[in-house]
């Protein structure tokens, strides 16, 4: 084992609250290192629903603070990230059997009032038997309402967020677990472990800081062996993927007979992500899978409004995860907070930052409100910065990407429009670091199918902490949804031969 690494800052866990707090740290000057036991996002944040949003459903647990945060945030991230965050408009067909159209009409005008909304179009009364967002909705539903959120790249949005804290500076460490940090003379000793290599390495810092998502409690207990009277309670949240059933690109969201809310959300081009559902969890979170009985669920929930009935056979694949909120003693995993609450133990004056709860929408304000909690331990610390950065990629003149598109199609007239969207939506003004000086497709080497190319795998291994055949398919991509079995077969074994970096983990149906 090496010498031990002085660090200001020492982050455990590489989902969106990890990376977020890791740039927000660095970015003020703070020496940093993050490390993330798996890939970064492959957790909690990789599973989410995939939306930048307000949650206008919060408004009926009188959530006031938590859905105006959210939907100031919503803006924030557009405009940092326009490649991979964008404007959706979202349909609600009404049911007289559940909330009166009055209290629907009364929350979105909240909704539209709350956040002091500028991009966004507001809220619309529809007619489901005239207008087109209502041809593919049941004759019975004759009243609607449209208003708006964004979608974002959900796995993307992390790995934004750690390039950009290690352009500032910040080491970040994946595939390394933190098997124990004491307290000791004043600072942090931090032990960590390497999956792949079994490096071990020992880090000083002065501030230790636990955003583990669903294994808050674990790093608490097991690898600091401190004491917290905080705690989380975790809900599984699933989601299936099946072909899309309507025309246009706008989301559905629908009220099912229990009055829970399913989101129907165009997916990767021709495709349909639905969910979410509410359960309580008490497995291992690494082995949280869907059960047949929530995948009936959402599909009852769809055929409730919809022309077309879906059955089992449609679904593509289905994924679960893990929420890790936080525990504020309802019991109803519903109506249980998605606000965020941290713990600061201070014991012999060696800090330890415990980060409950949290939603992907206000990562950005709950890394800044996490520095705000420890900044008086660095009397020189930087002020709040984050809130008019840009991300890695997203310095779009105006976060206008249609325009960015046009200018790139006259930069890189040979390729493909499929390719430079797939490339524009997923790198942003970055796209030169994939193509380089390629002046054809061939100039990109091996193509796998789809929209891969050798150029784009390289740049991820080269660049994002890409070490497994996974990494790229599900988390880099989702090009993982549109090779066969027979393109990932020849993609997986290619990339064990080039990179050699790990044994291959079994493909997974987490898209």
């Amino acid at each position: 084992m090496n010498n031990e690494q002085v660090l200001d800052l020492f982050v455990i866990g590489g989902g969106i609250n990890g990376a977020g707090i890791a740039r927000d740290a660095a970015g003020r000057g703070l020496s940093v290192a993050l490390c993330e036991k798996d890939d970064l996002a492959q957790g909690t944040s990789s599973r989410s629903g995939k939306l930048v949003h307000g949650g206008l459903r919060y408004l009926e647990y009188y959530e006031f603070r938590l859905v105006r945060e959210a939907l100031i945030e919503r803006e924030v991230l557009l405009n940092s990230a326009s490649h991979i965050i964008w404007p959706m408009r979202f349909v609600l067909p009404h049911s007289k059997e559940d909330r009166p159209a009055w209290l629907v009409r009364l929350g979105l005008f909240l909704y539209d009032h709350l956040g002091g909304r500028k991009r966004l179009p507001g809220t619309r009364t529809l007619d489901l038997l005239r207008d087109p967002e209502g041809l593919s909705i049941k004759d019975q539903y004759t009243k609607g309402f449209e208003y708006s959120d964004c979608w974002v790249d959900d796995s993307r949005l992390v790995i934004l967020n750690a390039l950009d804290a290690a352009k500032k500076g910040a080491e970040v460490l994946t595939r390394t677990r933190c098997i124990s940090a004491k307290r000791q003379s004043g600072h942090w000793l931090i032990t960590t472990e390497n999956e792949f290599t079994k490096e071990m390495r020992s880090f000083k810092a002065k501030v230790l800081v636990n955003a583990a998502g669903p294994w808050v409690r674990n790093i608490v207990n097991d690898v600091a062996h401190s004491k917290t009277s905080r705690n989380i309670q975790l809900v599984k949240g699933s989601h299936i993927i099946v072909p899309k059933f309507w025309e246009g690109q706008q989301a559905y969201l629908v009220q099912n007979y229990d009055k829970r809310v399913i989101f129907i959300n165009p997916y990767e081009d021709n495709k349909a992500l639905i969910g979410t559902t509410d359960i309580p969890y008490e497995g291992r979170v690494e082995d949280v899978v869907p059960e047949e009985s929530e995948i009936e669920y959402l599909l009852a929930a769809v055929n409730r409004y919809f022309k077309e009935s879906l059955t089992r056979s449609d679904v593509i694949t289905s994924f679960s995860g893990v929420r890790p909120l936080f525990d504020d003693g309802k019991g109803n995993p519903s109506a249980v907070t998605r606000d965020y609450v941290f713990d600061l133990d201070e014991t012999d004056g060696v800090p330890l930052l415990n980060v409950f709860g949290g939603k992907l929408t206000t990562f950005r304000k709950l890394s800044e409100h996490a520095i705000h909690k420890i900044k008086h331990f660095f009397p020189n610390i930087g002020g709040d910065w984050t809130r008019g950065g840009i991300l890695p990629g997203g310095d779009i003149r105006n976060a206008d990407f249609q325009s960015f598109i046009q200018d790139s199609k006259v930069a890189y007239s040979w390729i493909p429009r499929p390719l430079l969207i797939h490339y524009g939506r997923h790198y942003g003004s970055l796209i030169n670091k994939i193509v380089g000086d390629s002046m054809g497709v061939e100039g990109l080497g091996v193509h796998f199918g789809s929209n891969l190319y050798e150029a784009e795998v390289r740049y991820l291994v080269e660049n994002e902490w890409a070490m497994t055949p996974e990494d790229v398919l599900t988390r880099r991509t989702k090009e993982g949804l549109r090779l066969s079995e027979e393109q990932k077969t020849f993609f997986s074994d290619w990339f064990q031969e080039q990179f050699n970096i790990a044994q291959p983990q079994a493909y997974s149906n987490i898209l």
